[in-house]
């Protein structure tokens, strides 16, 4: 038998009632018998299982995934780096984030421009589904996390040669309205090559697989957000 352990998050860590949990699998055993496992002995996951993201390692695993030995194994519903000779900046903080501070680490003499994407916590939301925000509750699990946030700016590295310094720092915790949650930030020596649309990607590419989730609590009570993408094996 190979022991393993096996991480909840977000809706997972509710319905599952633990954070964690210590499993014997027989030798051998994939991500699709792990599954099966977990029906059985936290039936509230039920069909949350279906939708549900798994990591082994620290890397995204599939039904057809063997779990080795020792594996730390993290069950999460789907997610709401780079070149050493300039400065990255990946971090998942429950501290207040300080833009002007993180922007002048990524700012080299040679830098002529800077382009940073903050989202905040909104307190009244009037699109789609119109309702009011009491405060945001972050959660990540941050090694995966930091390692995904590292994938990111290797990515935007690879789009963009021209990008100098990126910070890409999450905030996790209780958040009230106006808060900060997120920063990217791309410098580079002009504003024409690729800084703006390389932080937009940072910041589409985080919200797709950089395991981070939000609880959104109001005055009706609270939820959990979801994203809709599943990653593949190119991710």
């Amino acid at each position: 038998m190979n022991k393993i352990k096996v991480l909840f998050f977000a809706t997972l860590k509710e319905r599952a009632g633990v954070k964690e949990a210590q499993l014997d699998l027989p030798e051998e055993a994939d991500v699709a018998e792990l599954k099966h496992r977990l029906r059985q002995d936290f039936p509230d996951l039920g069909e949350a299982l279906g939708s549900a993201l798994v990591s082994v390692n620290r890397e995204f695993a599939f039904d057809e995934d063997p779990i080795p030995a020792d594996a730390e194994v993290a069950i999460f519903p789907p997610v709401s780096g780079g070149g050493e000779e300039f400065p990255t900046i990946f971090r998942i903080t429950d501290e207040q984030l300080d833009l002007n501070e993180l922007v002048a680490r990524i700012t080299l003499p040679s830098t002529g421009a800077a382009c940073c994407f903050t989202g905040m916590v909104r307190g009244v939301t009037t699109r789609d589904d119109p309702h009011e925000t009491v405060y945001l509750e972050y959660e990540a699990y941050r090694p995966m996390a930091e390692a995904k946030m590292r994938q990111v700016a290797d990515e935007i590295r690879q789009r963009w040669p021209a990008v100098e310094g990126i910070a890409i720092v999450q905030r996790v915790g209780r958040l009230d309205p106006g808060t900060p949650t997120v920063l990217i930030a791309c410098s580079a020596a002009h504003r024409d090559t690729g800084v703006f649309e390389a932080a937009r990607y940072g910041i589409d590419r985080l919200k797709e697989i950089v395991p981070v989730w939000k609880k959104e609590v109001g005055p009706n009570g609270e939820e959990w957000v979801e994203g809709k993408y599943v990653p593949d094996r190119d991710d």
